[in-house]
């Protein structure tokens, strides 16, 4: 449909541009496909008649049409370039999506040129609560009680790093559903990725992981977005999440950003 739209205004600008108004004295003017001064003539293709025409050069304003002439290019060429601009943009996305699976997932580009993305792993996280740990399945939610709890990864740092600071990442998912990068604190052995409320009598959770501020743009309709941090991210861990708030149900990637040397 995009590309329909583009074609559609290329032409719509052809045609418009194809026809100038030959501008009398009077105020009135000729539609006209193109015009030659002869002499004390002007010599015109009338769009009306299909034809050409004549008219004394004295009775026609060549300083208007020629000002009018001028404006319609510029504004041809400004229309021109971002129609091509959209077109080199379009086809940047359509190899962009070319190179992710469409298995829901997280993904990077090792380079810019690479022909393929790698996959980053989802993580296995667990929620520790006072009766101890249990390993946290999304869409299987847990047999809680009251008090707080931690979501928890194991290990201090995670096995996936990154050097850019401002690493992009490419979200596939499998249904509509929140997500977004999170700040992980290591404690020990473990790394934490948000705290947890579970209320008395209600067993309803209230999280509070630490997003980071993030740009998303949508490349495909089937649920693929692209994501990068708004700020470079300070070396430490993180985590890709794909979470329903509030609900305990949620998937990590996790991974770290390395300090430069």
């Amino acid at each position: 449909m995009r590309r329909i739209l583009l074609v559609f205004l290329a032409v719509a600008l052809s045609a418009w541009a194809a026809n100038l108004k030959l501008y009398l004295k009077d105020g009135s003017f000729h539609i006209v496909r193109e015009y030659q001064v002869e002499s004390d003539r002007v010599r015109f293709y009338s769009v009306e008649r299909s034809q050409w025409e004549e008219v004394p050069l004295d009775l026609v304003d060549l300083k208007r049409t020629q000002t009018e002439a001028s404006e319609r290019e510029a504004t041809l060429d400004k229309e021109t370039k971002l129609v091509e601009e959209e077109e080199k943009v379009e086809k940047q996305i359509k190899r962009e999506v070319s190179r992710i699976p469409q298995d829901p997932g997280v993904y990077w580009l090792e380079t810019p040129d690479a022909k393929q993305a790698k996959v980053l792993p989802v993580a296995e996280s667990t929620v520790h609560t006072k009766k101890g740990r249990s390993v946290l399945q999304k869409l299987s939610p847990l047999p809680l009680v009251s008090g707080k709890a931690t979501v928890e990864l194991a290990g201090a740092h995670s096995a996936n790093v990154f050097a850019n600071p401002e690493q992009e990442f490419y979200i596939q998912l499998s249904e509509v559903e929140r997500f977004g990068i999170a700040k992980v604190t290591s404690k020990g052995s473990v790394r934490i990725v948000e705290n947890v409320t579970i209320m008395p009598v209600t067993n309803e959770t209230v999280e509070e992981p630490e997003m980071v501020e993030i740009f998303q743009t949508q490349l495909a309709p089937d649920g693929l977005y692209k994501i990068w941090p708004k700020a470079a991210l300070a070396p430490g861990e993180y985590a890709v999440i794909e979470y329903t708030q509030n609900k305990l149900n949620l998937q990590i990637w996790d991974f770290a950003i390395k300090a430069a040397k």
